[in-house]
């Protein structure tokens, strides 16, 4: 099976529409139904249903698609990583943007202290936007944050975990507690919840505001739009007219270093050794073997 086939499935898979994906794959419809009828036939299974109403995927065609998504993904990720082999030495760091501010730099500083450093480019993303960065292979290492980012597939080292609290507009009735539970923040009658990006961009249904990054959030929140629940370090980041109350019940996030484990690159093992040194050994540990 060829990528450019898996390109064309997932294309009318994921747009269950035959001229939407020709479209969007910019050739004609024909030859791309071909494509599919071929496919079809060398793996000796119907993948699509089509009649009248419509496209649907078959049990076998939900197969491919998921398998199909992430060779897809597996190929992309290569090609960026070869391509940024090429280039001068240097480490791509994503994190996201108002994260703790004391911990990068320890981070950074221990690394820089270290062996053979090289320039580390800090890229400072939207929520959400460094797990899928690294996993494009866009980066060498990201910053992630555990409920909230997925580790499945990659290597970790654990940095830090704290406690939550709620940011408020600072003139609320309930800016004045010492300590809040989630069962009071999900009761308000005035302030909904923000609804952040999932994995793939997209937001969940909902009332309150679809956020993008630290900035708007601290803005919307200090203009009584919403309220929100965040990382104990957030703190560092408030803006006038924001009060954080913790919320002891909220579960604790935890920072972690995470990198692909199939990376060779001795800049990056130069890294995880920092993180190791900083922060000790933590329980998510994955392979450091990356030189």
């Amino acid at each position: 099976m060829e990528t450019r086939e898996l390109h064309y499935f997932v294309a009318v898979a994921e747009e269950l529409n035959f001229g939407r994906a020709a479209r969007r794959l910019g050739m004609a419809q024909p030859p791309l139904s071909r494509a599919i009828a071929q496919l079809e036939r060398r793996l000796g299974t119907v993948l699509l249903e089509r009649d009248s109403r419509g496209v649907t995927l078959t049990g076998a065609g939900h197969v491919l698609l998921r398998e199909g998504r992430t060779v897809l993904a597996a190929v992309a990720a290569a090609e960026a990583r070869t391509r940024r082999a090429g280039q001068p030495p240097g480490l791509v760091l994503a994190a996201k943007a108002g994260a703790s501010t004391e911990l990068l730099a320890a981070l950074l500083d221990a690394y820089a202290a270290g062996p053979d450093p090289v320039p580390v480019d800090l890229r400072l993303c939207r929520f959400g936007e460094q797990e899928r960065l690294l996993r494009e292979g866009a980066v060498d290492a990201a910053l992630l944050h555990l409920p909230f980012d997925s580790t499945a597939g990659l290597d970790t080292e654990e940095l830090h975990t704290e406690g939550q609290v709620a940011l408020l507009p600072a003139g609320h009735p309930l800016a004045a507690r010492t300590a809040l539970r989630l069962a009071e923040l999900a009761a308000l009658p005035d302030l909904p919840a923000p609804r952040f990006p999932r994995r793939d961009g997209s937001y969940p249904e909902g009332p309150g505001p679809e956020i993008r990054d630290h900035a708007q959030l601290s803005e919307l929140v200090a203009l009584g739009r919403m309220y929100a629940v965040l990382p104990e370090s957030s703190r560092t980041q408030l803006r006038p007219g924001v009060t954080a109350v913790p919320v002891p019940d909220a579960r604790p996030v935890t920072s972690v270093l995470a990198w692909d484990p199939a990376a060779r690159s001795r800049p990056l093992a130069g890294l995880v050794r920092a993180a190791i040194e900083v922060f000790g050994a933590g329980a998510n540990s994955g392979s450091t073997q990356v030189s």
